[in-house]
């Protein structure tokens, strides 16, 4: 362990030893937006180590996917879908096929003090009181993440035509652009909660004012993340990648609800 901490400490030492022009701007690095809270952590903790800061933008895993096709200039990419970084790799704008650095999980989240939080046997009764609720006049909005280019969105999908209840639920589906504003939508005044992630409602700011039950995991595709440096990627962007698989940064994705290797 002594041996292989050093190793690792050797390794970062080397990668950032670059002249002080090479390192003027922190490299840009494109993530999920499952990883606002998560990844915000890693890097501090990053930049606490190394000295070196790295510029965070979040958003949806498919939208990241299309800019960094069109030459967005994203050193780094964590997507919620791995599928969006063997593209990438097929079309030859990324340096390999990346590693899986995280398994995502679905839960069903919603205001905090309501007395009707949906249990482990049935997580989407909140969905069926909304769509009871329409009957007599009430909309109750249900979020979820946009299933075009948001991979959480996709399993929100997926769960619901589980069971049964995606084509009902059409008129009180509230899209977010991606996980992370869904998560906002889910506990606004007028919703009956969402479909969102894991690691957003373990988030501390979110935690305080949500209750959730996780969704099985049968119920949609696993959320298999992959991450991936892009042909771009400098020597602090390689070194951020290689710390993420590290015991430092795979400690932070359990924390938030990750299951890693």
């Amino acid at each position: 362990m002594l041996k292989a901490k050093l190793a690792h400490g050797f390794l970062l030492a080397c990668l950032l030893s670059t002249s002080a022009p090479a390192i003027a701007a922190a490299p840009i690095v494109a993530a999920a937006s499952d990883l606002q809270f998560a990844l915000t952590e890693a890097a501090e903790q990053f930049q606490q180590e190394t000295g070196h800061d790295l510029r965070l933008n979040f958003g949806s895993s498919g939208n990241f996917r299309r800019q960094i096709a069109q030459g967005a200039p994203f050193e780094l990419y964590l997507s919620a879908d791995e599928r969006y970084v063997q593209a990438l790799y097929g079309e030859g704008h990324t340096q390999d096929e990346g590693v899986i650095y995280a398994i995502g999980r679905l839960v069903w989240m919603q205001q905090a003090g309501r007395d009707d939080l949906p249990s482990d046997d049935e997580p989407l009764a909140g969905v069926k009181a909304a769509l009871e609720a329409q009957k007599s006049g009430t909309t109750e909005r249900i979020a979820l993440a946009n299933p075009e280019h948001a991979p959480y969105g996709v399993a929100a999908q997926q769960t619901l035509e589980h069971d049964g209840l995606w084509v009902q639920t059409e008129p009180l589906r509230v899209l977010g652009e991606n996980v992370s504003q869904a998560a906002q939508f889910a506990l606004s005044d007028d919703a009956r909660g969402g479909l969102v992630a894991y690691s957003l409602a373990l988030a501390p700011s979110l935690r305080e004012r949500s209750e959730y039950v996780l969704i099985p995991e049968s119920w949609h595709e696993p959320l298999r993340q992959r991450m991936v440096l892009t042909n771009q990627a400098g020597d602090v962007a390689t070194a951020f990648y290689q710390w993420l698989q590290q015991d430092e940064g795979q400690s932070i994705l359990r924390t938030y609800g990750f299951s890693v290797e």
